[in-house]
């Protein structure tokens, strides 16, 4: 069983920035895909950055060039670096895990085997 938690939400303005960590449980967790997923009020979950275990990134187009993941294999966590944000980014940030650490279907959430609780940012105009 693998634990995911999620820190670094908050309140920011837009044009503002955050970065969300995400700690994980385990021995191999070097072997996962990580991903970063959000959902908004009455909106369904939908897919933000990805990183492989050979530290391969994608994004969601809404984020490329914002938004940058990252992973800290010693300290077993993923990173989301938030910059530029603008009201539209305020959602519930949750990350996942994928044991079998593929990348065909990265960007899709029935991929992942694990999910954290969530954090939340929100972005004020």
């Amino acid at each position: 069983q693998v634990q995911l938690v999620e820190s670094g939400g908050g309140l920011v303005q837009a044009g503002g920035s955050l970065r969300l960590s995400c700690a994980a449980s385990g021995r191999t967790f070097s072997t996962y895909t990580m991903a970063w997923f959000r959902q908004a009020p009455g909106k369904e979950r939908e897919f933000v950055a990805t990183i492989s275990r050979g530290g391969s990134t994608a994004y969601a187009t809404s984020v490329k060039g914002r938004f940058t993941i990252s992973r800290d294999n010693a300290k077993n966590t993923v990173y989301l670096q938030m910059n530029s944000l603008k009201p539209e980014d305020t959602a519930l940030y949750y990350c996942a895990a994928d044991r079998a650490g593929s990348w065909v279907m990265a960007m899709t959430a029935t991929t992942y085997d694990y999910w954290g609780q969530g954090t939340q940012v929100t972005v004020s105009s």
